[in-house]
């Protein structure tokens, strides 16, 4: 089935933005028979879980992933910003810190990408995934390459995410479900590690430094976020993520 897009009514002129666009209209997301069972078997469970934090199951999300700790966390708006629900231990991602820069080196990707509908993948031959939309412009523009990264069930990877099956299982039913309930697409940033000021200083020989501009510059994003817990609306300018701060009012929408 074709999924059906929101769209927001203000049009930004940015590459990436911060995605918490929401709408009344159903979204008609992909799906099979297994992720059918899955969200019906689940939904239940995490709307209790949910409302224990005073959360919605079906509300914008955002999910930011940390290589070094091996965490996939998932926040959910509640009010005037962000709330972390929960954080989910990765079972295995490929390659070091830092991020892809082509296809074949089973690098995992560090930066800011987004997931909408037609992202999903409920046929995975991993269980249950979701394509984290790389290469975005900034890896385009830098001359990266590779495809269909992802995060995925099970428990080997080759430059994607493995949750395994049954943590993938409720991810996958709380993206299903915002993005169902009109989220247009959510963000996922992914980080080589918490970008505090002493980790930034523990890794700053990593690989003789190479990558100490380029985690600068993701660190801005980092802290945006931390400041405002919304998302930052993200654009790209050449060899430079460029952040914005943005409102919660188009979440805030029915």
């Amino acid at each position: 089935m074709k999924p059906l897009i929101c769209s927001c009514a203000l049009i930004l002129m940015i590459i990436i933005n911060s995605g918490i666009c929401h709408s009344a209209t159903m979204v008609q997301t992909p799906a099979s028979e297994i992720s059918q069972e899955v969200v019906t078997r689940l939904s239940p469970e995490i709307t209790q879980a949910m409302e224990n934090k005073a959360l919605r199951l079906g509300a914008p999300i955002f999910m930011r992933i940390f290589k070094e700790s091996d965490e996939l966390e998932i926040w959910v708006l509640q009010g005037s910003g962000f709330v972390l629900f929960k954080t989910y231990r990765i079972c295995d991602y490929s390659g070091d810190l830092g991020p892809k820069e082509k296809e074949g080196d089973k690098q995992s990707p560090e930066g800011f990408y987004r997931v909408g509908p037609a992202q999903l993948n409920p046929w995975s031959r991993f269980h249950l995934a979701f394509n984290l939309g790389y290469p975005n412009e900034y890896d385009r523009l830098n001359g990266r390459t590779g495809n269909a990264l992802m995060v995925h069930g099970r428990c080997s990877s080759v430059g994607c995410f493995a949750m395994t099956d049954y943590r993938m299982e409720e991810i996958y039913t709380i993206a299903d479900a915002a993005l169902a309930n009109g989220q247009e697409s959510f963000a996922v940033h992914i980080f080589p590690f918490r970008m505090t000021a002493e980790n930034m200083r523990r890794h700053q020989d990593h690989q003789d430094g190479r990558w100490q501009r380029y985690w600068r510059n993701l660190k801005e994003g980092y802290d945006l976020f931390k400041r405002t817990a919304i998302p930052p609306e993200v654009a790209v300018d050449r060899d430079r993520y460029l952040f914005k701060a943005t409102t919660i009012e188009l979440a805030r929408q029915p």
